[in-house]
């Protein structure tokens, strides 16, 4: 089917939106005029403020590399101080929250969370979505269709999907972070500058758009989760981007709710600011570890051997900067009245090995039993098997209650240097070094083939994982570090390791496991990206430079599509 409508939204005079990318089947019912002029009025009114913040990030991150630790804000003070505000809190249909499945919007995937069981499901445009085209406005057809019930899906193996839970998740959807684009929109403002567009302000917009009045008239809410904030700033960026949307559907102030990841680290010391600057449309925060831990590294890669982690196996919830992160994120959410959301543990089970099942599950038990002991609200699961094990662990803490909100946790004293204490005082081992080229070299074969969200080795792998993979390896070099047997980790050291890589993903053969113990793969691969997965790779962690996310090049160099 071919776009009939017109591709171009333009304002009377100023600024517009253009599609660059191809018109794929149905993607006019997503890009329609309407939509479009709608984008163009978030990226005239908030383009300029997204760039602003990116570059303060910028100067943040070099400020932390150049020895000036994050501290808890002097200017804010005021606002961790005053015990009076509160949050919005809960929208309808968010008021229990104890189990969340995360994972891509592909129809199939959509089928299988709204089908599952959860009582949330985060709908992810951005980490467990590899942004091709086709995924990036092909999940908002998945959406869009749900939201209506309209949503069907047939695989290539003839196999069909339909939703036939009575009661399904009610969704929040995670739009990419600020600092990723959107290449085949392009933003032409007032001054006559081509710009590609926000991958934030599209992927919100457009599911705003189409589905904000459908998802109130069924009585729950858009409900968004925000990806990667720095600052309260940014978090103001996003509270103006609401309020203009909400004006602009006609729809009641405060109608969207957001839930903030805490996963960055200077975001851990502005988690009472983020929230108070969001208090109109914020349901709460989540910790998201996977991307926090990435945040030390990233920001910490330079500052000597203090701060180098070790394998990544052993930076568990329970080391002594993460449990800080935690308890901090907890009690600040509840003195708040906004909900404290856990992360997702990496371990998946594998329906043909009980024996894997059997460990995932006891793993998860635990993981879950701790966070529902530390007053969190809910939990993420990556797999719907998964839910049974993490809803046990909830309801016995929470009975008939949706939350905690009434534990403060008064007990918790986080200072600055408890979220700073890095010091784990285990090895690198030459396992935990192979396992980190391993992983983040096949995860980012299957994302060059569209596919966010991987498992891998019987753990659930996406753009978060594999960025704590590529930077450790970018720091022990760095910073001249050796495996526990004495080996040092250089440029050559890990050479090898990509030879031994791909030698052994190339003598697999094609099959149900997929590449190297991958599960969940087609077993008939299409042609394999592992040379340019392995060069992405070198990109990112071999270089004297360090790009500040793994994705960016690889996208503007291998997902982008012309028209």
């Amino acid at each position: 089917m071919s776009i009939t409508a017109p591709t171009t939204a333009t304002r009377s005079t100023g600024p517009s939106i253009e599609i660059t990318g191809p018109r794929h089947d149905r993607f006019d019912e997503i890009l329609t005029p309407e939509a479009l002029a709608f984008l163009t009025e978030l990226h005239h009114r908030f383009a300029g403020r997204r760039h602003d913040r990116l570059a303060a990030r910028m100067r943040r991150r070099f400020e932390i590399g150049n020895g000036h630790d994050p501290r808890f804000r002097d200017d804010t003070a005021h606002i961790r101080e005053d015990a009076d505000w509160r949050v919005a809190g809960a929208g309808p249909g968010l008021e229990d929250r104890r189990v969340e499945i995360t994972g891509p919007t592909d129809p199939k995937m959509t089928i299988n969370a709204l089908n599952s069981g959860a009582k949330v499901w985060l709908a992810d445009q951005e980490d467990a979505t590899s942004p091709t085209w086709r995924n990036v406005i092909g999940g908002q057809l998945s959406l869009r269709d749900a939201i209506r019930g309209e949503l069907t899906h047939t695989s290539a193996e003839g196999k069909e999907y339909r939703v036939t839970a009575e009661t399904t998740p009610t969704i929040v959807m995670r739009p990419r972070g600020w600092h990723l684009v959107e290449k085949h929109l392009e933003f032409t403002d007032r001054t006559g500058r081509t710009l590609a567009a926000s991958g934030s302000l599209v992927d919100f917009g457009l599911y705003f758009f189409h589905n904000a009045q459908a998802l109130i008239d069924a009585g729950r809410g858009p409900y968004f989760y925000l990806a990667k904030l720095e600052s309260s700033e940014e978090a103001k960026l996003w509270d103006d981007v609401f309020t203009f949307s909400e004006d602009y559907l006609g729809i009641p102030h405060g109608t969207i709710r957001a839930t903030v990841l805490i996963e960055t680290l200077p975001a851990a010391f502005e988690m009472d600011e983020i929230l108070f600057e969001l208090r109109d449309h914020c349901a709460g925060l989540n910790a998201g570890r996977w991307d926090y831990i990435f945040s030390i590294i990233k920001n910490y890669r330079g500052r000597g051997a203090r701060f180098v982690l070790p394998d990544r196996s052993e930076v568990t919830m329970t080391v002594p900067f993460m449990r800080a992160y935690t308890e901090l994120l907890v009690q600040t959410c509840h003195r708040r009245g906004a909900y404290a959301i856990g992360g997702m543990s990496a371990f998946i089970p594998n329906r043909r090995d009980p024996e894997v099942t059997a460990r995932a599950i006891e793993k998860v038990a635990a993981d879950k039993k701790r966070e529902a002991g530390d007053g969190f609200d809910g939990t993420w699961v990556a797999h719907p098997d998964l839910i049974p094990t993490a809803q046990a662990e909830f309801d016995a803490v929470l009975g008939e209650r949706t939350n905690q909100l009434d534990r403060r946790r008064d007990d918790v004293q986080v200072r600055a240097e408890d979220l700073l204490d890095v010091h784990i005082g285990r090895p690198i081992t030459a396992a935990g070094v192979r396992d980190n080229v391993s992983v983040a070299i096949r995860y980012l074969e299957a994302w060059l083939r569209g596919q966010g969200a991987v498992a891998i080795d019987n753990l659930m792998e996406d753009a978060a994982t594999a960025e704590i993979s590529r930077s450790q390896v970018w720091q022990w070099i760095h910073q001249d570090r050796e495996t526990e047997d004495g080996t040092a980790i250089t440029v050559e050291y890990v050479e090898k390791l990509i030879a031994e890589v791909l030698a052994e993903v190339r003598a697999d053969s094609a099959g149900a496991t997929g590449a190297a113990g991958t599960t969940g793969s087609s077993a008939a691969r299409t042609a394999d990206r592992f040379d340019d997965a392995a060069e992405v790779f070198r990109e990112v962690a071999l270089r004297e430079e360090f790009p500040a996310f793994l994705t960016l090049g690889a996208y503007s160099k291998h997902l982008t599509e012309a028209d």
